[in-house]
C-alpha cells in the first residue's frame, strides 16, 4: 500500500513543471515507508521465530545469510536504479518501486505456514513484552544498543559540501552511494566469515575505532590534503568505508536481539527491540540537525572558502561516534554471557523496563517533533 501511495507524488509534478511542495513529497515519502516497513518487520519476524530453532554451535548463521541476500540485493538494485534515474529520470525510478514489488506477490502462495495457529491477544503479548524489558538481559545490552547508537551523530553538512565546494554532481554522488551499499554487503559478508567467532565487545570497539579513523579522514579533505588523489576518489575512503564498518556491526546486534525474543512473542518483541534500536537512530538524525547551529557551516560561508566551521563540527561528530565505546561493558559478549544476566540478582526490575521503555517512547515523541519542524519550517535551525 505505502509503495502504491509512494507514486501519487507524480500526480503532483510534470517534466520541467513545478515540483511538489515539502509537505506533499514529505507525505508521500511518508506512506511509502509506512508500507515498507510493514513488510519489512513481517520479514524479521519470520527470520527471529526459525532463527530460535537454530543449535546454539551455529546461532547467527541464519540471520547472517538472510541478510548477506537482502544486501546483495540492494547493491545489485542501486547501480541499476543510478543507470534509470541518469537516463530516464526519477519518474521512471518511482513507477518501478511502484510496480516491482506486485511481482513478488505470486510468491507469497509458496510461503509456508501453520493454519490456525494460536496466537496470544494483544494484552497477552504486551504483558510479554513488558516481562520481557524488565529483565536485565535486555534492558542491559538494549541499553547499550540505545546508547550507541544515539551517539552516531554525523556532519549534516557533508553533502552541501561535496556539491558546493568540491562541485560533485548528482552522477558522482550516486556513484558514492552505489559503492558505499557495496561496502555494506562486504562488511556483512566480512563478520558472517571472519568475525563471527569474535566476541560482541570486541567487534564493535575494533569497528568503532576504525570507524573513528574514516572519519577523521574528512578532516584531510577539509584542508586539501587528498594524498594525490582526485577529491572524489579520496571522498570514497572516508565515505563509503564507514558503511563497510556499519556492515561488521549491524549483524551482532540483531543476532543478540533475535535471541532475546521470548518463544511465542518473537515478532512483537522483535519489532519492539527494532523500535529501540530505530528510535536511537533517530534521535541521533534529530541532534545532527541541532549540531549545525553551534558553528556556521551555511553554504554561503563554506562557498567564501570558509571551512573552519565544518573542521569543528567534523571532529565534534567524530568525538561522539568514537565515545560509544565507554559504554561497551554493558553489552554482553556472547549468546552464553546474556543467558547469565538471566540468573542474576537484579535479573528481574520494574524501574529498569520502566526507564527503557521510557526513554525510548521519548526519542521518538522527540524525533517526531524534529521532523515535523525540519518540514513546516525549513531552516529553523541556524545554518541548516
Amino acid at each position: 500500500m505505502g509503495m502504491l501511495l509512494q507514486n501519487s507524488d507524480c500526480g503532483f509534478a510534470k517534466d520541467g513543471e513545478t515540483q511538489p511542495s515539502i509537505e506533499v513529497f514529505s507525505l508521500s515519502v511518508l506512506l511509502f515507508g509506512s508500507g515498507f516497513w510493514f513488510a519489512d518487520v513481517m520479514a524479521d519476524a519470520v527470520v527471529a521465530e526459525k532463527a530460535k530453532l537454530e543449535p546454539k554451535s551455529s546461532f547467527g548463521r541464519l540471520q547472517s545469510t538472510c541478510y548477506a541476500c537482502r544486501f546483495f540485493g540492494l547493491m545489485i538494485a542501486y547501480p541499476f536504479s543510478s543507470i534509470i534515474y541518469s537516463t530516464l529520470g526519477p519518474r521512471m525510478v518511482i513507477y518501478m518501486l511502484c510496480m516491482l514489488p506486485l511481482v513478488m506477490l505470486p510468491l507469497t502462495f509458496l510461503f509456508w505456514e501453520t493454519q490456525n495457529q494460536a496466537v496470544n491477544s494483544t494484552h497477552e503479548q504486551c504483558q510479554e513484552i513488558w516481562k520481557t524489558v524488565c529483565s536485565r538481559a535486555v534492558w542491559q545490552p538494549m541499553g547499550f544498543v540505545y546508547l550507541y547508537n544515539v551517539l552516531q551523530v554525523n556532519n549534516a553538512a557533508w553533502r552541501q559540501y561535496l556539491t558546493s565546494v568540491l562541485g560533485f554532481t548528482a552522477d558522482q554522488l550516486n556513484s558514492l552511494l552505489v559503492i558505499t551499499y557495496v561496502l555494506l554487503f562486504v562488511g556483512v559478508m566480512a563478520y558472517k566469515c571472519y568475525f563471527m567467532k569474535w566476541s560482541w565487545r570486541m567487534v564493535y570497539v575494533f569497528t568503532t575505532l576504525l570507524g573513528g579513523f574514516f572519519s577523521l579522514l574528512q578532516i584531510s579533505l577539509l584542508k586539501g590534503y587528498t594524498f594525490g588523489l582526485s577529491p572524489f576518489l579520496f571522498s570514497l575512503g572516508d565515505d563509503a568505508f564507514g558503511e563497510f564498518v556499519s556492515g561488521i556491526q549491524f549483524l551482532p546486534t540483531i543476532i543478540m536481539m533475535a535471541h532475546l525474543c521470548p518463544v511465542g512473542s518473537e515478532g512483537a518483541s522483535y519489532a519492539m527491540f527494532t523500535t529501540v534500536n530505530n528510535s536511537a537512530l533517530a534521535l541521533s538524525s534529530a541532534l545532527t540537525t541541532l549540531l549545525l547551529g553551534i558553528w556556521d557551516v551555511s553554504k554561503e560561508t563554506m562557498v567564501a572558502g570558509d571551512l573552519s566551521g565544518m573542521i569543528k563540527l567534523t571532529l565534534l561528530t567524530t568525538l561522539f561516534q568514537v565515545s560509544g565505546i565507554l559504554f561497551v561493558r554493558l553489552l554482553p559478549r556472547s549468546t552464553h554471557e546474556t543467558e547469565s544476566l538471566k540468573s542474576d540478582n537484579f535479573s528481574q526490575s520494574t524501574l529498569g523496563g520502566s526507564i527503557f521503555l521510557s526513554i525510548t517512547f521519548s526519542s521518538i515523541l522527540y524525533s517526531i517533533f524534529v521532523m515535523y519542524k525540519n518540514v513546516a519550517h525549513p531552516g529553523w535551525v541556524k545554518g541548516s
